[in-house]
């Protein structure tokens, strides 16, 4: 492999930092909007408010957005609360309990985002007012600091400012230092006054924020006049702390209260360390510094000497208390300038001496790493870092503080951050579980909570769905069940000593996480078809990981692609299409949800199927009126479910039932001889049938509602445009209120009327409107009303998949037609590739759920699928004395302007379908949108790489679908025997009656499968034979502290230990030790549920290391052995010398034996068997600095060879004969082993220090190379060339090429690549590399021939200019190997970015033509590229 690419299948998961803010809103918008009094939810002025807020009346004031960031990704979301009906004498339909009005909430996401770098640090820059929205600030590596803002126009984040502090003009920072031991941490001021952000260790950047009524300089936006501005920064400096004598920074904060922004600093003067804390033991200090920004002067106004040296965190207390939380492992302190109280967590809490007794907890707790959020002003909420929530309250009289009082509540998340949402909801954020959104209520709570665990199955509230959020009980608030509401005295006010304050929690709803991805195993599926070729065979696999910690921990089993459920499957060859519809007769009124489909239709080539879907399915063709002698374009319901409609080329049928009611032919108007006319495609939308016929013109079919009867109408309009049409679709907006209304000019005037007539009963009436949305082959879209045919929105180039869509007519601006004129200047040969792209299909849908809004989606003839979000920008009044053009030269257009959708803009949403075809003529359509299947809404793609894109909180969760090869059509099918699932017809001719696996939840990058293990798992390896996973599981106990010190000294020490521990209250103490045991899992295969089948406990104080199947050679009976390894290591402290053992198990080959394994060998060994592998029938074992290689006779193992490695071996890895493993500390080292001499000899090694994490062999045809990747986040491969002559006759290792993640790799793993069409001469014996980071992110790194590399290599490095880039970060500096200061020689740049190369798709059609045509390619191999790479990992 001289080359390679690298790609992030599964994006990071693990949530490092949230935080709440105003910033798709600012307060008084949603303030406006929650006190409105009508029942009738109307649209807020963002549209994005909560109007549930308007329905009951509760104490929830406005909700922020979540701002969440994992890794490099940035996410934006809105807290959605579902309003409980208001009598209380129907149960409401969601099992939710019902707390503060509200019964239900979920998150969903505004916008999302892929950074070129790991965000550091992040804050909310607020100035506290409701006119004003907040902004995020965000911190990166080294010294950058970019603040971001909602833009209403772009319905989207944009950089508002950066900061950098890098550089040669500012190396004086840093003071010859490299290596920091923490990048940037920001910080914001509440009243938005200023940020401060500290880079380097010791620099104290202040962000000054701009006034109100500022501009920036050389801004020309009237846009943001109507939308409420956000904080901006307007100007930075610096402040050198040394100067002021501090050294050791812990934390610093702003404080509340005064009238310019108080900086409170913590930090050590003389550091300490643990064993001189007897005689140097409060050494920390606050200091207040008030920061004058335009003197650009810090004096200190106050500070407070001698806190403990364990103080880690600073917590600004709320007005009217002010003042500062001091947090410490062992105590908190509350600090203000005029006095200070404090409360000790335990007993290591020292006082200083002579200084008054402090109260103390009557519980003991250890504070350190907690996580804290302020509920209300008087009350903070710490979440531990065993994941206990514990409260604080300040109780307080008037402005003195009078003590502080800890109480325990409820169990929880181990969690990374939190952040209080709000006046009723906070969030765990969380990298080692899922992350939460709970709601909260202070105050006497009427309602009793329900077990939890039944809630949390019903997150999602009144959605269709309501088992969707498929949640373990471990990652819920435990110990809810025993419904205990909490309490605790909170002196507010003096005279109300008892009034015990309330809180009562209920999780809401959960954002999966997988990570810390640990380890995991490629194992097979429990529906794998072992029958399978090619690309169908990859999904055979799951990867079943390790992730979590703790209570948290879980076993994750992912998968990339679906692999339905088969129910029945019968052979049915050459079939067109499939629909499914509902028959409900005039009397029956069963609902609409729930209504079981009546007949499935099936279009043969040129004949139609009929079955009925009762109880099974029979075939009715014979008995039906459907036309059943020429093959059917569409079917659909019209009327409200009553009649069925079938379209056929030469005509239409109606049908009661089995009964045709009314039958339509199509004709020409235009030719003198009524010919037929025939279809080619047709769009139902209740009562409207929109047909596309051959000569691409379009008919209209109007149905009548009172007679259920049908009428053809040609649209005047096209008859005299020359212009064909490429697709159309109908668009049927449905609801309460329709959402496209409120995109109108005259928005106001039919929302104020309607609720006028119909009082408060306008949300049980469903209001429809219907649109037709046309594409024409020059690539214009244009959306129309129906009947009527007037034109709403009209958009020029939607073939080229601008970044925005607006309507035309309503925005035409100077800057636009000099645009235009541009274009006719370009060179004619890329003219010609852009011609023959066009939009091939059209689909537009809005989904269920209170908030959501439509999305368009147009399928290109190359296969590209363009997707867009609508969503409601008010623009500027100027913009309506424009003139109106008109495309056809209708006079009457010109003042038909006030109806036009001119709020209505769509924003381009990425999405990953990688199905590259030439669909020069589409037979049938490939679009098929469902409502439920399997409890999930989206649509679903057919075509030669089938793939369900399924829409979970507003967002595309896209996952591909290879087990059948091609679909040619896909329908729903619920019914008896099939509860909502699916039909689809396979290209090799087989229909098959499918379920979605009920057991994954697919509001995920992959569908994810949780199991709940209740301890951290470390390592999994599966054994095939028996499709079996030994896992490795450790689980905290609590022990007696005298016995865990008696087993941790030597034998003869024992005694002198005795004597010191015999105290009584010594006696009493306990500490906690971690359990090791391996357990043996099975994936059970009906039910689809994992269970334990075997546990081999380990002794007390031995920890597993590894756990593999190997292969032995047993030399007595000369046959193959499958067993499993073990490798174990005692951790009995510093005083005692490190031992381990080697564990062999075989399996048990029959059925009914009590034990599934038995241990066949086990032996100590002196040092800690960290890695075991089998190397040519032989065992290798790592134990301590040491490999042995040892032949297996069935009872006994026997060293042959060994080689001392550095320090301790991290991983090893065997291909042939040849051994990789990866040192601690000292990189990695390549052996072979020979036979003859028995010996394990040294080839090459890698002579830099290097922190290894995990190894792996690369192998591409007959190349091999080795990879590593390390503690700082790189990845490197090297090669073993000995004939180079930097090589130094062959011990030195060379590098091939180096890579920077951004995340921690923890394990690699080797798949084969699959073969692709694009080069004939390919090589087959091609490997992948599959990784999992502690990030949860998963990625591969594949090779790939030089051409392809030479090619993606120089559009790489013009996307690097081309594409804007979030955060203004730049993507060749964050994948520089990072060094941490060390010395590092450069290696070569031999790795593509596939995170960057995505944005290639996401360009405007002409923007890559040109690309393309500078570095001397074309689109279409480009994309070819593209797909041949995803096809060739697809390993899922």
């Amino acid at each position: 492999m001289s080359y390679a690419a690298y790609k992030m299948m599964h994006l990071p998961t693990g949530v490092d930092h949230c935080a709440a803010g105003f910033i798709t809103h600012s307060p008084s918008d949603a303030a406006a909007f929650s006190s409105s009094p009508s029942s009738a939810a109307a649209p807020g002025p963002d549209g994005d408010v909560e109007s549930a807020a308007a329905r009951a009346p509760r104490r929830v004031g406005p909700t922020p957005n979540l701002v969440v960031a994992a890794a490099n990704v940035l996410e934006v979301y809105a807290v959605r609360a579902d309003a409980a009906a208001a009598e209380d004498g129907a149960p409401s339909s969601s099992a939710g309990a019902v707390l503060d009005g509200i019964c239900g909430a979920r998150l969903e996401l505004v916008c999302h985002y892929r950074l070129h770098g790991n965000i550091e640090s992040m804050a909310v820059l607020s100035d506290g007012t409701d006119k004003r929205r907040d902004s995020i600030a965000l911190a990166f590596k080294d010294a950058k600091i970019t603040c971001l803002e909602f833009d209403d126009s772009i319905y989207g984040l944009r950089t508002s400012s950066m900061h950098c502090f890098e550089g040669p003009e500012w190396q004086h920072l840093k003071r010859g230092r490299e290596s920091f031991a923490w990048g940037p941490v920001i910080k914001a001021d509440p009243q938005g006054r200023c940020g401060a952000a500290l880079v380097y260790g010791l620099q104290m950047v202040i962000l000054k924020a701009a006034q109100v009524g500022q501009n920036l300089v050389g801004e020309d936006e009237p846009t943001r006049a109507l939308s409420s501005v956000a904080v901006r920064i307007e100007s930075s400096y610096l402040i050198d702390l040394r100067v002021l004598d501090i050294n050791h920074i812990k934390d610093f904060i702003f404080v509340h209260g005064y009238i310019e922004p108080v900086l409170v600093i913590l930090h050590e003067r003389e550091p300490t360390w643990a064993g001189r804390i007897s005689s140097k033991h409060h050494t920390c200090m606050l200091s207040a510094f008030s920061i004058s920004m335009s003197l650009k002067q810090h004096p200190m106004i106050w500070s407070a000497a001698s806190l403990p040296h364990d103080a880690y965190q600073l917590l600004a207390v709320p007005p009217p208390i002010s003042g500062v939380l001091v947090i410490c492992a062992n105590s908190i302190h509350y600090h203000s300038q005029s006095m200070s109280c404090s409360l000790a967590l335990n007993n290591f809490s020292l006082q200083p001496d002579g200084s008054p007794e402090v109260p103390k907890t009557s519980f003991h707790v250890e504070l350190d790493v907690a996580k804290a959020t302020w509920l209300s002003h008087d009350v903070v909420m710490f979440s531990s870092k065993n994941g206990e929530i514990l409260l604080l309250t300040v109780v307080y009289d008037g402005r003195a503080v009078q003590r502080l009082e800890l109480m325990k509540s409820k169990a929880s998340v181990l969690s990374s951050g939190v952040t209080t949402l709000g006046s009723s909801f906070f969030f765990l954020g969380s990298r080692l579980a899922d992350s939460l959104l709970v709601q909260y209520s202070c105050g006497t709570s009427t309602s009793v909570l329900p077990d939890v665990t039944d809630e949390s199955a019903d997150v999602e509230g009144d959605l269709p769905f309501s088992k969707r959020l498929k949640r373990i009980p471990s990652d819920v608030l435990q110990d809810v069940t025993s419904v205990e509401e909490l309490s605790f005295q909170n002196n507010m006010v003096p005279n109300s000593l008892d009034s015990a304050q309330k809180i009562s929690f209920v999780v809401r709803d959960a954002l999966i996480n997988v990570g810390p991805l640990k380890d995991f195993a490629y194992g097979l599926r429990t529906n794998a078809d072992p029958n399978a070729a090619g690309v169908a065979k990859q999904s055979n696999y799951e990867l079943v990981c390790c992730s979590g910690h703790g209570k948290n921990g879980t076993l994750s089993a992912l998968q990339q692609s679906i692999r339905p459920d088969l129910i029945t499957e019968v052979e049915l060859p050459s079939c067109r299409g499939i629909w499914t519809v509902y028959y409900k007769s005039s009397r029956g009124n069963t609902t609409e949800d729930n209504e079981y489909h009546a007949y499935l239709i099936i279009s043969l080539e040129s004949r139609t199927m009929v079955l009925q879907t009762g109880d099974d399915l029979g075939e009715v063709t014979e008995t039906v009126d459907y036309n059943v002698q020429s093959s059917t374009i569409a079917a659909g319901n019209l009327f409200g479910r009553r009649r069925v409609i079938q379209i056929y080329a030469k005509g239409a049928r109606v049908l009661d039932g089995s009964f045709m009611t009314q039958e339509l032919n199509f004709t020409s108007e235009l030719s003198l001889t009524s010919e037929p006319l025939a279809a080619a495609s047709a769009s139902v939308a209740d009562p409207y049938v929109l047909l596309k016929m051959v000569d691409g013109t379009i008919r209209l079919l109007v149905g009548d509602h009172s007679t259920c009867t049908i009428s053809v109408n040609a649209p005047t309009i096209f008859t005299s445009s020359s212009e064909r049409i490429s697709a159309c679709t109908l668009y049927c907006d449905r609801g309460p209120e329709p959402w496209l209304r409120k995109t109108r000019t005259d928005a106001w005037l039919s929302n104020s009327i309607a609720e006028a007539i119909d009082g408060n009963d306008t949300s049980s009436h469903d209001q429809s409107d219907i649109y037709c949305i046309i594409c024409y082959e020059s690539g214009k879209l244009e959306v129309f009303e129906v009947p009527s045919f007037k034109c709403v929105f009209y958009v020029d180039n939607f073939v080229s998949g601008p970044a925005l869509l607006f309507d035309a007519f309503a925005h035409i601006s100077t800057k636009d037609n000099a645009i235009g004129s541009q274009d006719a200047t370009k060179v004619s040969v890329k003219k010609e590739e852009a011609n023959n792209i066009r939009i091939v299909e059209l689909a537009m849908h809005r989904w269920s759920g209170q908030f959501s809004r439509p999305f368009l989606f147009g399928l290109l003839n190359d296969g590209t699928l363009l997707c867009y979000h609508a969503y409601c920008y008010e623009g500027l009044e100027s913009d309506t004395q424009c003139v109106p053009l008109s495309p056809h030269g209708n006079a009457e257009l010109g003042n038909a302007n006030d109806s036009r959708l001119r709020n209505l803009r769509f924003r381009r949403v990425s999405i990953d379908v990688t199905s590259r075809d030439d669909i020069s003529n589409l037979s049938q359509p490939r679009i098929t949108i469902f409502n439920n299947v399997g409890g999930y809404e989206g649509l679903f793609l057919s075509g030669p790489r089938p793939t369900w894109v399924m829409v979970c909180r507003q967002r595309f969760r896209v996952h591909p679908q290879l087990c059948d090869g091609p679909i040619v059509a896909f329908a729903v099918l619920h019914n008896v025997n099939c509860c909502h699932g699916l039909i689809y017809v396979t290209s090799q001719g087989f229909l098959k009656i499918c379920q979605l696996p009920s057991m994954y939840n697919y509001d995920n990058y992959w569908p994810v499968q949780k199991v709940p293990l209740h301890g951290t798992p470390h390592q999994v390896t599966y054994y095939a034979e028996q499709s079996l996973y030994p896992l490795i599981v450790s689980v905290p106990v609590v022990r007696p502290l005298n016995q865990v010190l008696s087993s941790m000294a030597d034998q003869e020490f024992g005694l002198h230990i005795e004597n010191d521990v015999t105290s009584a209250d010594d006696l009493q103490k306990v500490y906690t030790v971690d359990e090791f045991e391996v357990r043996i899992m099975e994936l059970e295969k009906p039910s689809g549920r994992w269970e334990t089948r075997f546990t081999i406990p380990m002794q007390p104080f031995e920890n597993a290391l590894t756990v593999r199947i190997v292969t032995l050679l047993n030399t007595t009976t000369k046959e193959n052995e499958s067993l499993m390894a073990i490798g174990t290591a005692y951790v009995q402290g510093e005083d005692v010398a490190a031992r381990g053992r080697v564990l062999l198990f075989s399996f048990t080959k029959s059925e009914n034996s009590q034990n599934l394994v038995t241990e066949v060998y086990s032996k100590d060994s002196k040092g800690a068997v960290s890695a075991v592998a089998s190397l040519q029938g032989h065992l290798l074992i790592a134990s301590g600095p040491k490999i042995t290689l040892n032949k297996w006779t069935g009872s006994e193992l026997t060293a042959v060879a060994f080689y001392d490695a550095p320090l301790h071996v991290v991983s090893l890895n065997i291909v042939k004969n040849f051994v990789l493993f990866g040192d601690v500390h000292k990189s990695i080292y390549f052996l072979s082993w020979k036979e003859q001499g028995s010996q394990l000899s040294l080839l090459a090694k890698d002579f830099a220090s290097l922190d290894c994490f995990a190894t792996e062999f690369l192998i591409d045809g007959s190349t091999l190379s080795l990879a590593v990747s390390d503690s700082d986040k790189n990845v490197q491969i090297f090669y073993y060339a000995p004939k180079m002559v930097e090589s130094w006759k062959g011990q030195k290792l060379l590098s091939r090429a180096e890579f920077h993640v951004g995340a921690h790799v923890s394990k690699f793993l080797r798949l084969q690549m699959l073969p692709t069409q694009g080069l004939a001469s390919e090589k087959t014996n091609r490997f992948a590399l599959l990784f999992g980071t502690l990030d949860g992110g998963i990625g591969c790194i594949a090779p790939i021939d030089e051409l392809t590399f030479r090619r993606l290599q120089s559009l790489q490095r013009k996307l690097i200019d081309a594409v804007p880039h979030v955060c203004g970060l730049n993507p060749r500096s964050f994948r520089q190997f990072s060094s941490n200061g060390k010395a590092h020689r450069p290696g070569p740049d031999n790795i593509i970015d596939f995170e960057l190369l995505s944005h290639y798709e996401m360009l405007p059609l002409e923007e890559q033509l040109e690309i393309a045509q500078q570095i001397g390619t074309t689109r279409s191999q480009i994309l070819s590229n593209f797909s041949d790479f995803s096809l060739g990992t697809s390993f899922l």
